[in-house]
C-alpha cells in the first residue's frame, strides 16, 4: 500500500449497499473538496501554535509558563488534527500537498513520525478494533480483550486488573508514547535488516525530528530555568497526550471486535464498530471532527466540515437497512469505553 495518504474504500460493486450510500454522498457533494474552509482552518489552527510560542518567549523565566504549557497542548492538538486530515487527503486530493502540510503539522510543529502515522493507521482504517489486524487494540499497556488480559505476567497484569481506573493517568504518558513510537519507526530494522516501518522520507522525517526537538529544547532553555523549562515540558506534553488520548477513546472503544470468522463487508465493518459523539459545533472542533466517526471511516477523505452533513443521510441509511447506529453523549462514550476495559479485566480479578 503506498504511503502519504491514509487508506480510503475499497471499490465495491456498482450494487452494493455501500455503493449507494457513496453514489447518495457523492449527489449531496460532500466529498468535495472544501480549500476556503481549510485555508481559515490552518490559519486560525497555526497562528494560534505560533502566537503561543511567541507568547512563552516573551513571558520569559515565569511561573506563568506552566499554565501557558496547558494552553500550548491545547493548540498542538488541534495542529495533530490538521495532519490527521492531510493524511487522509481531506485537504487536497494530490499526494504531494498532502504529505508537505502532514509533515509540517507532524514531524515539525508536534514532533512525531508522519510516516509512521500514516502506516498505523492505514492499517486501523482497513479492519478496525480487529484484534489481530488494528493496531490500536493489540496488546500492549492496555489490553482489549479477556484473552489479551490472560496472557499478561507481573506488572501487565496488575495494571491489566485496575486498566479501568489507571485509563486517564496512563494517557499522561501517551505524548511520550508517540514520541517513543516515531523514533522507533525511523530506525527500526527487522532481523532480515529492512526497516520494520514502511516510510517514503525516512532521511527527512528524521532531520525534521531533530530539528523539532532540538528547537523545542532550545527555546525552552533561551527563556527559562532548567527547572521550570523541564516542568513545562513536562506539563506540555502530559497534557497533549492527555488530549489526544482523550479525543480518540470515544470511537472505537467498547465496540464490538471482529474476528477472523466474521464476515462483514466494508459498510458493517466500518459502522458496527465505531461510535459517534453528540454534541455542538464546539464539540466538532474540541475533538477535530473525530465525533462522526461512523461517516469518517466509510469517507475517509470526505472535509471534516462535511461529515456533520453526511451524518443524517449516514444515519438513515443505516435504518433502512437495518444496520446498528451507535451514537451517545461525550460523557457517556467515555463510560462505555472504561467498562469495557474494567469487563476485560474480570478474568484476572477472579
Amino acid at each position: 500500500m503506498a504511503l502519504g495518504a491514509v487508506a480510503e474504500p475499497p471499490v465495491r460493486r456498482r450494487g452494493s449497499d455501500y455503493a449507494q450510500l457513496s453514489r447518495r454522498i457523492s449527489e449531496a457533494g460532500l466529498l468535495e473538496r472544501r480549500p476556503g474552509w481549510y485555508v481559515t482552518r490552518i490559519v486560525l489552527t497555526l497562528g494560534a501554535f505560533v502566537a503561543g510560542w511567541v507568547a512563552v518567549f516573551l513571558l520569559g523565566d515565569s511561573w506563568w509558563q506552566l499554565p501557558l504549557a496547558a494552553l500550548m497542548a491545547v493548540a498542538t492538538t488541534q495542529v495533530a488534527f490538521l495532519g490527521h486530515d492531510a493524511g487522509h487527503r481531506q485537504m487536497f486530493r494530490r499526494r504531494g500537498p498532502s504529505e508537505l502540510v502532514g509533515l509540517l503539522a507532524g514531524n515539525v510543529a508536534v514532533g512525531i513520525s508522519y510516516g509512521w502515522w500514516v502506516d498505523k493507521h492505514n492499517r486501523h482504517h482497513a479492519n478496525p478494533n480487529h484484534e489481530d489486524e488494528d493496531p490500536d487494540v493489540g496488546a500492549g499497556a492496555l489490553v482489549w480483550t479477556p484473552e489479551q488480559a490472560l496472557e499478561t505476567r507481573g506488572i501487565g497484569r496488575w495494571m491489566a486488573k485496575r486498566q479501568a481506573y489507571l485509563f486517564f493517568p496512563m494517557l499522561l504518558l501517551e505524548g511520550l508514547n508517540l514520541h517513543v513510537a516515531s523514533i522507533r519507526a525511523i530506525i527500526g530494522r527487522e532481523p532480515n535488516g529492512g526497516y520494520t516501518v514502511p516510510m517514503r522520507h525516512r532521511a527527512v522525517e528524521a532531520a525534521l525530528l531533530v530539528a523539532h526537538t532540538a528547537a523545542y529544547v532550545a527555546l525552552l532553555l533561551a527563556v527559562m530555568s532548567p527547572v521550570k523549562a523541564l516542568l513545562f515540558a513536562v506539563v506540555h506534553q502530559a497534557l497533549w497526550g492527555l488530549y489526544m488520548g482523550c479525543a480518540f477513546a470515544p470511537n472505537h472503544k467498547g465496540m464490538p471486535m471482529p474476528t477472523a470468522e466474521d464476515e462483514l463487508d466494508f459498510l458493517r465493518k466500518q459502522v458496527l464498530t465505531s461510535r459517534n459523539v453528540r454534541g455542538s459545533r464546539l464539540v466538532d472542533t474540541t475533538l477535530g471532527g473525530l465525533n462522526y466517526q461512523i461517516e469518517h471511516h466509510l469517507f475517509p477523505n470526505m472535509p471534516r466540515a462535511n461529515l456533520r452533513r453526511a451524518q443524517p443521510i449516514v444515519r438513515a441509511y443505516c435504518v433502512e437497512q437495518g444496520i446498528p447506529y451507535a451514537e451517545t453523549g461525550l460523557v457517556e462514550s467515555y463510560r462505555q469505553a472504561l467498562g469495557h476495559l474494567h469487563e476485560v479485566g474480570r478474568p484476572l480479578r477472579g
